[in-house]
């Protein structure tokens, strides 16, 4: 579950990738609550006895970084809470029809936008025709606050470029920290996952792969989610030497429950990771694993555009 732009990023990406393969299928953990302590007993009457102190109010959650110029990628590449938009575009046949000169064009306006917000989002473009016949690209923009990718978006879709490009596939997905591989839950594990290094050579492809939950999956006690979740991780402790990943989790906010996202140069191994993801017995939980499942080449998003106008 490459440039020197993706090196950098996923660099991070092993160890909050390589953890969040392993919640391929993993939910969010239910809050467990403390049990209310035995109210103190009635002290004797006494002259305007100050009442009892109020309960200090629960932590408020890290306030987002302030905009001081472009968005760190290492750092938004491995916090929680981050959004994750994955968007996928076909071009309608009727852009090959524009002027040579105006299609040319087309790179540059969509780079300008790309500038415009990069104080707020950061955004990863794929080449994906030839490789699917769904899609001609996808887009894959972070940001800490969704409505910030909104507005990209919005703005990418108005360009040139843009206008020509119909959305097949867009899927929303958050960040979040493991919530069953961890070290308290299954050391062992946990230290396999963060042992690993990655050793191969840059990559140079993306897979994006959906994966949503049965019903059965989410009403199952959390220890034997937790069973489940270790025998689904020990057999993929041997690829992250090949493959890098991250997850985003989505239930609710879009139509599966996880987005996995992997970068790989050696695409036989991770044929050879998700067969053996196929064959542990959480797979039967599994509803939705792919469909669709996107593979394209990791390419700059001036690239992507230039690539795409030119041809026909």
């Amino acid at each position: 579950m490459h440039s020197t732009r993706r090196s950098g990023a996923m660099s991070v990406g092993l160890r909050s990738c390589a953890a969040a393969l392993a919640l391929l299928a993993a939910g969010p953990v239910l809050a467990q609550q403390a049990p209310m302590s035995a109210p103190n007993p009635a002290p004797m009457p006494a002259p305007m006895q100050a009442p009892a102190a109020m309960p200090a109010p629960a932590a408020m959650p890290a306030p987002m970084p302030m905009a001081s110029g472009p968005v760190d990628r290492a750092k938004i590449l491995t916090a929680p809470g981050v959004f994750g938009v994955f968007a996928t575009f076909k071009v309608r046949p009727d852009y090959y029809r524009l002027a040579s000169a105006e299609r040319k064009g087309a790179a540059a306006e969509v780079v300008a936008v790309v500038d415009k917000h990069k104080d707020k989002v950061i955004v990863d473009a794929y080449l994906t025709r030839g490789l699917g016949a769904s899609a001609d690209y996808f887009l894959r923009v972070h940001a800490y606050d969704l409505a910030a990718a909104q507005r990209f978006m919005t703005d990418f879709k108005a360009t040139r470029f843009g206008t020509f490009s119909d959305v097949s596939e867009n899927l929303i997905g958050i960040t979040k920290a493991l919530n069953y591989i961890t070290k308290q839950k299954s050391e062992a594990l946990n230290t396999g996952l963060f042992a690993a290094t990655y050793t191969d050579k840059a990559p140079r492809y993306a897979v994006m792969v959906p994966v949503k939950k049965s019903a059965e999956w989410w009403n199952i006690p959390e220890e034997q989610r937790l069973k489940e979740m270790e025998s689904h991780t020990a057999p993929t402790l041997q690829y992250l030497v090949n493959v890098k990943r991250k997850l985003y989790h989505s239930t609710g906010i879009a139509d599966t429950d996880f987005i996995t996202y992997f970068e790989v140069e050696d695409v036989g191994a991770f044929n050879n990771l998700m067969i053996a993801l196929a064959q542990v017995p959480e797979n039967k939980y599994h509803t939705r694993w792919g469909s669709p499942t996107l593979v394209g080449t990791i390419q700059s998003v001036d690239d992507v555009v230039k690539t795409l106008s030119t041809a026909n």
